[in-house]
Order: structure tokens, then C-alpha cells, then sequence
């Protein structure tokens, strides 16, 4: 009787035991989604969830240990899922990077994440470090290294392999940026200030028609060039969108050129335009939007030497450059400049 006992309780015992769960728990609540889903992919792995009308979702995944890319719609962010993490998003697509958080089993190693990107994006102010000389663009990139590394050393508590590849890339990205701003100092040598603008003819406007550099002669022009495709781009959107409201009326046109191409869209330039199309509506885009004929290989973009983008062009009311690397709509330094020549 006794060992009856005991074996039942045995078997109870057993029964009892958690059984480690070989998935991931991924819910979440996005405030203003930009979509009726989100997807989670890696290389190998890929899964559509969809997102209520409330902006909640919930799902189970199986996935193998690493970094996974969150996207709603055209943003994007950073997950670090492990078998049995179960981890709650939350994000206001208004301020996407600023306003991602995890909470959950897991969850720091994500956190960790959305705060490096913020960390980058604020130590590699391109704005900034363009009015840097060679020498001084060495010296702020050993600051940078020095405090990134500083920064990843002092969170040994982050899955290790997070840490190991953030410590490798440091020095590609930032030979990367380097290499960027130093192109830059020479477009300016090369495209001088006050020189004839190279222009663009009957390139494709959304609202239809086709519209060239000389019809907007009188105003200045600042050219936006970017495609739907590209991150950095899409996140001046609301920079830019404020910009046009703020200076409506005023001596300026504001000019976005799509570099969308059939590369870039499954080789058909019908899906290229297509995109484009849909964004501006999506994104309710203003201004002059207009689509370059030959994506990269179009003159006005080769005549700027354009090869990385967003990139942002002033042009002055007689077509002459005014600078052909303008900063950023989202920084302080572009109204200054307006200001600086009485827009």
C-alpha cells in the first residue's frame, strides 16, 4: 500500500511539472497602426499577424534564438526571441523608435535593442558631422566608438551574442558614415554654391502631367530624393510634412523624387510606380511629388552624384545650387538656413 502511495504521488508529481515551452508568446497594442497586420521575419523565418481594430494582437511563434525584425507597415524595429519568451510591445506609430517598450519574460534583450538605435541615431547626427572638417570627422568617430563600446560592455546581462555583434559592426558602420560624409565634403567642392543647377525634364508628377526643374524657377526648390523602400527616408516624413506647412506660401517649393525602380520592386517598374503611388496616398505626402524616369540611372541624380539616400538638394530661385547636401528636414540647422536667406 505503501508503495502505491508512494508511486502515485510519483506520477502526480510528474504530471504536475512544467513542460518548457519550445515557442514565443508576441502580443502587443499599437496606437495609430499603420496597418492591418505585422510581420516578424529574420532571413529564414517569416509570419504575418494580424492587428485588431483596437490595435491589439497576439500570436505564438517558433523560432530559433536571434534578432528578428518587427514591422507595421514601412517601419520597422528589433526583437530578440528565444524559446519561451513571452513578450507585450507597445508603440505609437507617430514616434516609432521613441516610443517601442517590451515588457514580458525576455523583454530586456529587445529593450536593449530599441535603445541602441536611438543611442546611434543620436551619436551619428549626419547634420551635424558633416560641418566637420576630415580631422575632426576622425576625432568625433573615436568619440562615437568609445562610447558605443562603453555602452555594450556595461550591459553584460544582454544575451551575449547581441553584444558580440554589435561590438563587430561597430567599426564597418561607422567606416561606413565616414566614408558617406566624406563624399559629401566633395560634392560640395565639386557642385559649388552659386553654380547652374543640373536640372530635371518632364519627370512623371503624381497629380498628373509632367513637371521640370524650370517650371519651378522663382522659388527656391528643395529636393527631396528618396524611394518607399528606404528607412532613413521614410522617418523625415513628418519633418518634412510640418516643413511644407510651415513655409506654404512662402518663396520655396518643396520637391520629393522618388528613385523607386524595377531593382527594387520584383524587376517591374509597374510595381515601382504602383508603390510609389501608394505611399503618397498612405502617407497623405504633399508638396511636388514626382517620379525619376530611371531611378538611379536618372541624369538629375547622376548629374547631383547621388549614391546614398535621403539626400536633400536647395536650389535658389534662378536655378543655381545653394547647397547640393542640405540638411535634413528634421534638423534645426535647415530652418536656420531658410532663415538665413529670408524664406
Amino acid at each position: 500500500m505503501k508503495k502505491l502511495l508512494l508511486l502515485t504521488i510519483a506520477i502526480v508529481l510528474i504530471a504536475c511539472k512544467e513542460v518548457p515551452k519550445d515557442y514565443v508568446t508576441l502580443s502587443g497594442k499599437i496606437t495609430d497602426k499603420s496597418s492591418d497586420s505585422v510581420v516578424v521575419r529574420s532571413r529564414t523565418f517569416s509570419k504575418t499577424i494580424k492587428v485588431n481594430t483596437d490595435g491589439t494582437f497576439s500570436d505564438t511563434l517558433k523560432v530559433e534564438t536571434g534578432v528578428y525584425n518587427f514591422y507595421d507597415g514601412n517601419e520597422s524595429t528589433y526583437l530578440f526571441l528565444k524559446k519561451g519568451f513571452d513578450i507585450h510591445i507597445t508603440l505609437d506609430t507617430k514616434q516609432f523608435d521613441e516610443t517601442v517598450k517590451y515588457t514580458g519574460t525576455g523583454a530586456e534583450h529587445s529593450n536593449f535593442l530599441a535603445k541602441n538605435r536611438l543611442m546611434q541615431e543620436q551619436l551619428i547626427d549626419l547634420d551635424a558631422l558633416s560641418n566637420s572638417d576630415m580631422a575632426g570627422l576622425e576625432s568625433k568617430f573615436s568619440e562615437i566608438k568609445t562610447k558605443l563600446t562603453e555602452f555594450y560592455d556595461a550591459n553584460k546581462d544582454i544575451d551575449s551574442s547581441i553584444i558580440n555583434n554589435l561590438s563587430k559592426n561597430i567599426e564597418p558602420m561607422l567606416n561606413y558614415y565616414k566614408g558617406y560624409l566624406a563624399e559629401s565634403m566633395a560634392l560640395k567642392t565639386e557642385l559649388k554654391e552659386g553654380s547652374p543647377s543640373p536640372t530635371f525634364d518632364n519627370y512623371e508628377n503624381y497629380k498628373g502631367g509632367k513637371t521640370s526643374l524650370s517650371d519651378l524657377k522663382g522659388n527656391y526648390v528643395y529636393v527631396d530624393v528618396w524611394a518607399t523602400w528606404c528607412g532613413p527616408c521614410k522617418v523625415e516624413i513628418p519633418s518634412l510634412k510640418a516643413l511644407e506647412k510651415k513655409y506654404h506660401g512662402k518663396k520655396i517649393q518643396f520637391v520629393s523624387l522618388s528613385i523607386d525602380d524595377d531593382r527594387s520592386h520584383g524587376g517591374s517598374w509597374d510595381k515601382a510606380r504602383e508603390n510609389w503611388k501608394a505611399m503618397i496616398a498612405d502617407k497623405e505626402l504633399s508638396g511636388v511629388q514626382l517620379f525619376a524616369p530611371n531611378g538611379w540611372q536618372s541624369q538629375f541624380v547622376l548629374d547631383y552624384k547621388i549614391q546614398g539616400i535621403p539626400r536633400f538638394i536647395l536650389i535658389d530661385p534662378n536655378g543655381n545650387i545653394v547647397t547640393p547636401d542640405a540638411p535634413r528636414p528634421s534638423s534645426s540647422e535647415l530652418t536656420e538656413l531658410f532663415t538665413s536667406l529670408n524664406i
